[in-house]
């Protein structure tokens, strides 16, 4: 099967799922902030008890408000949220993540179980991992945290 088939007939599950940054409801934008630094990630997730995505703070939201008023970092991050972001289910077809993206321009999706609790994160990124899984000749993939150069010299 090519890439279009198997983006139609093989799940979300199949993509390497991200940990997401979960934070409470009750905490500032500026502790979401720090510990999306700190787990290098571009945006966190509040949960319900029975963790169910309740919304997503995403950097670009961020952005919008820092550049509004910089005390915003006080704020609870409850009153930013975006809680109708894209989800998409571990059932989903992998064609699913692409449709989403490119719907509701953002980078990431949280993804569900069956019981629409958080299973993880993917996005851009967990698409792309998984396209130069079907092309490894023909796409080159630098990995985060990676040497970009060789480490020793290659040819002749």
């Amino acid at each position: 099967m090519g890439l279009h088939e198997n983006m139609h007939s093989e799940t979300v599950s199949r993509l390497a799922l991200r940990e997401p940054v979960v934070v409470q409801e009750t905490s500032t934008i500026g502790e979401a902030v720090t510990a999306m630094r700190k787990h290098q990630l571009g945006c966190a997730i509040v949960l319900s008890p029975n963790r169910v995505p309740i919304g997503l703070f995403p950097e670009s939201e961020l952005t919008r408000l820092l550049s509004k008023n910089s005390d915003v970092i006080d704020e609870p991050i409850s009153k930013h949220l975006k809680k109708d972001w894209p989800t998409v289910k571990l059932t989903d077809p992998i064609a699913r993540v692409l449709d989403a993206l490119e719907s509701y321009n953002v980078r990431f999706l949280i993804v569900v179980n069956e019981d629409g609790q958080l299973a993880g994160l993917t996005g851009q990124k967990g698409l792309m991992e998984y396209v130069a899984e079907h092309f490894p000749g023909q796409v080159n993939v630098q990995r985060i945290g990676g040497n970009p150069y060789p480490v020793e010299r290659e040819g002749a």
